[in-house]
């Protein structure tokens, strides 16, 4: 299995897709939004606090990576 990674403009480096591990960094929920801010730094959110802050990283500039929901881990 091939990981993929995207290359986003405005910023040097690949990106991992989220993955189930993956959680927001307000409420621990499982991530589905990567803000990557102009100084490099990434959040990570939820669709609810991404709805929440969407505005004002738009306005700062973030670069915002939209994942599909993520199958959760199958139990071995």
């Amino acid at each position: 299995m091939t990981a993929n990674t995207t290359t986003t403009p405005g910023t040097a480096s690949a990106v991992s897709p989220l993955t189930a591990a993956d959680r927001c960094d307000r409420c621990s929920a499982a991530a589905r939004v990567r803000a990557v801010l102009p100084s490099g730094f990434e959040l990570l959110f939820c669709k609810h606090h991404f709805n929440e802050h969407r505005t004002m990283l738009e306005t700062q500039g973030a670069v915002l990576l939209e994942d599909a929901p993520v199958a959760p881990v199958a139990a071995v």
